[in-house]
């Protein structure tokens, strides 16, 4: 839930309700993780949630939704969420949507954010995911993956394929 209603795409805020949580419980007994949309304004609840659920992964959507671009204290709250994020073991993050609210965005331009995502979670807690095709409306395939051209191979390998293998058990 965004207060803003542009982003608010449900009216509702989950990790509130007490029968959700309680239901997210059985994700343990099943084995399953949790993909989790959520903006920055929700990263402390989602901490709360993951420490109170230890043993289930939680992956964090949209390398948490930073719709707050264009200004210090948006970036500030995004990055000081993610670091909140990453004192959980059991959270890692897709970094993918880039270009949801960036539609003019460079490798120049989403570089910063990617790079700060990865240092927060580390390359073992982070996978790239494509946000395709929505992310067609505002630019090519290719372009996209040139963002991490920085990573070594065997970074790469783990953000394009071993982490996803490993968070999912595929």
């Amino acid at each position: 839930m965004h207060e803003n209603k542009l982003y608010d795409h449900v009216g509702r805020h989950f990790m509130r309700e007490l029968q959700w949580r309680e239901h997210f419980g059985l994700l343990r007994r099943y084995d399953m993780s949790f993909d989790l949309q959520l903006y920055p304004s929700q990263m402390e609840e989602a901490v709360a949630l993951a420490r109170a659920h230890g043993d289930t992964q939680l992956i964090v959507n949209h390398a948490g939704m930073f719709v707050e671009r264009d200004s210090v204290a948006g970036y500030r709250a995004w990055r000081e969420g993610m670091w909140l994020l990453a004192s959980c073991p059991n959270i890692a993050v897709k970094i993918s949507g880039f270009a949801m609210f960036d539609h003019r965005w460079t490798v120049e331009s989403l570089r910063p954010y990617v790079l700060e995502t990865i240092d927060t979670l580390g390359v073992d807690r982070a996978m790239f995911a494509s946000n395709f095709p929505v992310d067609r409306l505002f630019s090519s395939y290719a372009d996209l993956w040139q963002i991490v051209n920085v990573a070594s191979d065997t970074e790469k390998d783990a953000l394009f394929r071993g982490n996803a293998e490993r968070f999912y058990r595929i």
